[in-house]
């Protein structure tokens, strides 16, 4: 929402961790300017999270990381819903190129087939992921899928999924990936090819845009975790159910690209 603007040299003065400064824009949200709170709403409320939830997925694939690692779609994964590839029963890809297309396009077969490929099936792979949330202190996190498919007991929040990103980003290759507005990937032995579009409108649009991950369903709504960064400032932005997400995205970066510079 543009209107956001007209609070500017307001919000310039207002000192760190405000609480939900910004009502209606979600039902959940978190800002932090270089790893601190800067404004916030509901950030310990459970909520679906989506495709973000494949930030996670993308943490428990570079614990033992191989690009050029082969990969099978198997039946269950060729039949995935929501946002996919397309790709076929018994087609082989590099683990790179899977990558590339849950970061980049977020397809739901690709990740299946990546959980997978680590955790031997499906089921034993999102064992896997809760167990690295406990790790991370994830208190109100939990995965009952690899790609954010809604289910009663698929849900995190705002705070969590901060935690999570600040994970991923230390990871050049989760980085190096979501910052690409486009790739291409090919099956192995095939003739099929594969363009990726990167779904966050952000990156190559806004300045200093730098990723995270998007994720979109019918009970989490449109959800964000935008990064970027500008003249030294590093913003993290957590947004769930965010019906205007990226203009107020735009807004909220901007704003808190602007206190980083004035100070609180």
């Amino acid at each position: 929402m543009r209107w956001l603007m007209i609070g500017l040299l307001l919000v310039c003065q207002m000192a760190l961790a405000q609480p939900d400064p910004f009502p209606n824009i979600a039902a959940s949200y978190l800002v932090q300017v270089n790893g601190t709170p800067l404004w916030e709403k509901q950030t310990s409320r459970r909520l679906p999270p989506a495709s973000l939830t494949k930030l996670m997925t993308a943490l428990l694939v570079l614990d033992d990381y191989n690009p050029k690692a082969v990969a099978e779609v198997s039946l269950r994964a060729s039949r995935e819903t929501g946002k996919r590839l397309g790709l076929k029963r018994g087609e082989r890809f590099h683990v790179e190129d899977l990558m590339r297309s849950m970061l980049i396009s977020s397809d739901n077969d690709t990740c299946h087939v990546l959980a997978d490929f680590v955790g031997g099936n499906h089921k034993q792979f999102v064992k896997m992921m809760n167990r690295r949330a406990q790790q991370l202190g994830l208190r109100n996190t939990h995965f009952s899928n690899a790609c954010g498919h809604d289910a009663p007991d698929h849900y995190s929040t705002a705070h969590d999924l901060a935690v999570l990103a600040n994970e991923a980003l230390k990871h050049r290759l989760i980085t190096d990936f979501v910052a690409k507005e486009s790739a291409h990937i090919y099956a192995i032995g095939g003739k099929r090819n594969f363009r990726l579009q990167n779904g966050n409108a952000l990156i190559g649009r806004y300045p200093g845009a730098r990723g995270l991950k998007t994720g979109y369903t019918s009970k989490a709504g449109k959800c964000l975790i935008a990064y970027a960064e500008r003249d030294g400032s590093r913003v993290l932005l957590v947004m769930l159910n965010a019906p205007n997400r990226w203009w107020d995205a735009v807004d909220l970066l901007d704003l808190a690209f602007a206190q980083a510079r004035h100070g609180p």
